[in-house]
């Protein structure tokens, strides 16, 4: 039995899940490309290997995808994000979805805090300076007193909270479905926004939540203001975001996620923007223990599907 991983970079930091998967008989068939799949790609794939299950990335398994596969029983999504996976097509089809929503906190929280400090001390424009022969010592603010807004408080808004405790500033969120664990004050988007001056974004993605940061959402935010995605590109209006920051409506913007991967629209021409590449979870304690998770989740579901 086949065993497609799409994810592009599984088994990279520890071999030990693919072997697990070739010890139990499968074949196993990694992304050839070495990146994000189109949805023309991954039904390739499904096409030409027709998989028993799936260890998927943040690819599009439409219903389209899913269904050009014969024997598809499980898709297990290695990360926290079900947005690429269309959950109603996989029950119509009998295919069960599985994530691995706990591994990837800790690495993303701290993606995030790492973040917010380079932004507010300016650390990429000194390093940026010296690395051009220049002495450049930008002056940046301290974190400590600061308002931090999280919007969305579920696993990764409330480590992070955690990380922030010490630092001394106070935290404010919003979340349509807020954490009972939540020791912080829950305010609305608007008065979120209006306040923070760090507003960071944990939310999944959903056709609700498209744009939810556009222009009329900066225009709302203070003009010392930062903005941290380490969630979802579809949140953001990247056009909006790179108008306001190149006018200096806010101050600044930390972005791992994209509408569009790999990243190469207007954002990366401005000094006060930090750019990564969708890096959220991509520690290697973070990787393997959420490589380990997604091949548990993808045999006790074959398992309970009766394939193995």
């Amino acid at each position: 039995m086949n065993i497609l991983i799409t994810t592009s970079s599984f088994g990279a930091a520890d071999s030990a899940p693919l072997n697990r998967l070739r010890k139990r008989g499968f074949e196993v068939v990694l992304n050839p490309y070495g990146r994000k799949l189109i949805e023309a790609e991954a039904l390739e794939l499904i096409r030409e290997h027709d998989p028993v299950g799936i260890i998927a990335g943040v690819e599009p398994l439409t219903h389209d995808v899913m269904a050009a596969a014969g024997q598809l029983k499980v898709i297990s999504r290695a990360g926290i994000g079900m947005d690429s996976v269309d959950v109603a097509a996989a029950a119509e089809l009998g295919i069960a979805v599985r994530n691995t929503p706990d591994a990837p906190t800790q690495a993303v929280a701290e993606l995030t805090l790492c973040m917010i400090l380079t932004l507010l001390r300016k650390v990429s424009l000194s390093d940026a300076g010296i690395r051009r022969g220049e002495w450049v010592r930008p002056m940046g603010n301290l974190l400590a007193g600061r308002t931090v807004g999280l919007v969305g408080c579920g696993r990764v808004g409330m480590r992070l909270s955690a990380l922030l405790e010490p630092f001394g500033c106070a935290i404010i969120g919003t979340d349509p479905c807020p954490s009972d664990s939540a020791c912080f004050p829950l305010t609305p988007l608007s008065e979120l926004l209006e306040r923070s001056h760090i507003v960071s974004l944990h939310l999944p993605y959903s056709a609700d939540v498209h744009h939810l940061i556009d222009a009329p959402a900066l225009a709302r935010m203070r003009s010392d203001a930062i903005l941290i995605n380490t969630s979802r590109g579809g949140l953001v209006d990247e056009q909006a975001l790179a108008q306001a920051l190149s006018e200096e409506r806010i101050a600044g913007a930390g972005i791992d996620c994209y509408e569009s991967e790999p990243y190469d629209g207007p954002l990366r021409d401005l000094p006060n923007t930090l750019l990564t590449g969708h890096i959220g979870s991509y520690a290697q304690e973070a990787r393997i223990l959420m490589e380990h998770q997604a091949v548990d989740n993808l045999i006790e579901a074959l398992e309970i599907a009766g394939a193995l």
